[in-house]
């Protein structure tokens, strides 16, 4: 069962639960945000949410404290959300809870999280022993952010999205740090790195930067935000292929980093760690 944002434990002060407890996660549907995109019927993308969990840790049976990093895949088109707020308290259940391994949080991980998100999930668990194999990267393309411009708006403004007239189709991969946008419940900050793939018309560089600092002042999840982007080239610049990835900044813990695309390579953008991660 999905919920509204409001009635989610964003902004709102929540007991620390150190006992097992499922019911803390809060689904929210997707299609409220969809429907507001015009997206209806069939999906003009696929893709994932990657959830990276920096604050899991258990008991095991002894009662000694275990820790390790959890990565959850979310299929694009699972019909919920989990809000991320609930999603950190569900985790902090466990802090206090025996188990008898990691075998055994994957196994509720695993069957929780489905449930929640309403489609299956990838879930793996990294040890503590393996945290030195760890790295880190950064998004390769373009930088946007080059460009000398004047900005004197910060609210979504499709308008901005443009091609070069006249030019032949190109293949280019372009990168921004300047994505912000704001919480759709408190309106805290949350901070990105955005890549944008595509073939098509060249799209005009200063206009797609001056539209994605347009969001600073917008308030949706990450996943919407993403999928506003997304819509919003396609429609506008009309592109043969389009995939919008975006790396956001880690909040309670947790980082949530949603990719949607037009056409398949075959595998899933790059997990790795952000220097802003």
């Amino acid at each position: 069962m999905s919920n509204s944002a409001n009635a989610s434990p964003l902004g709102k002060p929540s007991a620390y639960c150190t006992q097992y407890d499922p019911s803390l996660l809060f689904p929210i549907a997707r299609q409220g945000k969809r429907d507001e995109l015009g997206l209806s019927g069939a999906l003009p993308f696929f893709g994932v949410d990657i959830w990276n969990a920096y604050e899991v840790s258990w008991l095991n049976l002894r009662g000694k404290p275990e820790v390790a990093i959890a990565t959850v895949i979310v299929p694009a088109d699972s019909p919920n959300i989990i809000e991320s707020k609930s999603f950190k308290l569900y985790l902090n259940s466990f802090n206090q809870t025996k188990l008898a391994g990691s075998d055994a949080l994957l196994h509720l991980l695993r069957a929780d999280l489905s449930a929640g998100f309403g489609a299956a999930v990838q879930i793996t668990l990294i040890p503590a022993h393996e945290f030195a194999t760890l790295k880190m990267g950064q998004m390769e393309g373009l930088l946007l952010d080059r460009l000398d411009i004047e900005v004197d708006s910060y609210q979504p403004n499709p308008a901005l999205l443009f091609t070069e007239p006249d030019t032949a189709a190109v293949e280019e991969t372009l990168v921004s740090h300047l994505l912000k946008s704001n919480c759709l419940v408190t309106g805290q900050p949350d901070w990105a790195s955005v890549q944008i793939q595509y073939v098509g018309a060249p799209i005009n560089q200063e206009g797609l930067l001056k539209y994605l600092i347009g969001l600073r002042e917008h308030n949706e999840f990450h996943e919407q935000c993403v999928e506003r982007i997304f819509i919003d080239i396609l429609r506008r610049c009309k592109p043969i292929k389009l995939a919008v990835y975006a790396r956001y900044t880690r909040r309670g813990g947790l980082d949530i980093n949603p990719w949607r695309s037009n056409f398949s390579t075959g595998k899933m953008p790059s997990n790795l760690r952000h220097a802003r991660q």
